[in-house]
């Protein structure tokens, strides 16, 4: 198998993690034979100070030519302390869903018996939790028009919309998704009040009667934030819009013990993006004591939506759950007083799949 990446660290601490990320690629594509090709491209804060664009024409041309796009992070303080600042790194991430079209984000959520402990939650509330966020990534209010503020500064205004066509490909996605896992699906909304919501509960609806195999829940949004600290075991697969899903899976990502277990694939029309949940920590850049492992599950991810190489994705999977035993890990999730540096980790990680 060939397997051709944009790899595309970004700011922060998102050159560290990737490149650990990229060890354990190249040790699944040597131990299975793959031929690797890669190319790396700026994004975010970096390609502001270099271009002047936070996604350049160059980088979204080789997303386009390439299979998949492996993402570290975007984000810094520079442009975060200036709201007056015309051009942000934020702005390249929403422009990269919006040019390769990706309208799903499926962020999967499951805890790890070593870390039980470490979740603000009971131990007995999340032990077997497993879950499957999607939320939809190029609708709804961060890309409604119009968007801004008045001459005087003194108000502001964004829009929220949604077409027909965006929620039925998200709705169907998250259907097709259940029937491959414990067969629910709950859709979260704000129906009582929004119009917009409106139109997603009437296509839900619609779209529910061609799947009479999967159970369907409807939930407003404030009732699914209470449900995921609650019971983040009654739930399946969740779908909704993309402010809600912004929220709700940051929410869910305390359920595991740490933000930087969580990886996410981004999936639409044209190339995907795996990334990890976390942002560019910027404090930490550089100091070599980022959390590499979601960064690592994201490269597992790539590997079974874009390679179809399920094999491999497991492996990873694997050699990420030993390096837990073993208490292989960053700061943020060591026990006992002993940490590993984030290159550290991601060396273990590649000597294990190697020797697997």
């Amino acid at each position: 198998m060939k397997l051709n990446i944009a790899v595309l660290p970004g700011d922060g601490i998102g050159p560290e993690i990737v490149e650990q990320g990229m060890k354990a690629v190249k040790a699944v594509c040597e131990k299975y034979g793959h031929e690797l090709s890669y190319k790396h491209a700026l994004v975010g804060a970096v390609a502001i100070d270099e271009t002047g664009n936070p996604y350049p024409d160059e980088t979204h041309e080789l997303c386009m030519q390439s299979d998949a796009v492996y993402f570290g992070a975007i984000g810094s303080p520079k442009y975060d302390n200036n709201p007056s600042a015309k051009v942000r790194p934020e702005q390249g991430l929403l422009g990269m869903r919006k040019k390769l079209g990706l309208f799903a984000n499926i962020r999967p959520v499951t805890t790890f018996p070593s870390l039980l402990h470490k979740s603000p939650l009971r131990a007995e509330l999340i032990e077997g939790a497993d879950f499957m966020c999607i939320r939809e990534l190029t609708g709804g209010m961060y890309f409604g028009r119009p968007q801004g503020r008045s001459e005087d500064g003194n108000t502001a205004y964004d829009t929220c919309v949604y077409t027909r066509e965006e929620i039925e490909r998200i709705v169907r996605l998250a259907y097709q998704y259940a029937q491959k896992r414990r067969k629910k699906v709950t859709v979260v909304d704000k129906a009582n009040v929004l119009a917009t919501s409106r139109l997603w509960r009437q296509v839900a609806q619609e779209i529910e009667k061609e799947y009479p195999d999967v159970e369907t829940e409807y939930m407003f949004v404030d009732n699914a934030a209470m449900r995921l600290v609650q019971w983040p075991k009654s739930f399946d697969v969740m779908v909704t819009e993309n402010m809600f899903g912004d929220i709700l899976t940051d929410e869910a990502s305390v359920i595991t013990g740490s933000l930087g277990m969580l990886p996410s694939a981004s999936i639409g029309v044209h190339t995907s993006v795996f990334e990890p949940i976390h942002g560019s920590y910027p404090q930490a850049a550089g100091k070599n004591i980022a959390n590499p492992l979601a960064t690592i599950l994201s490269a597992a991810l790539m590997f079974e939506y874009a390679f179809n190489g399920m094999e491999e994705g497991a492996l990873i999977r694997e050699a990420v759950a030993a390096s837990m035993d073993a208490n292989v890990v960053t700061e943020d999730i060591a026990e006992n007083g002993k940490a590993y540096k984030t290159s550290e980790v991601g060396d273990w990680i590649a000597e294990y799949i190697a020797k697997k």
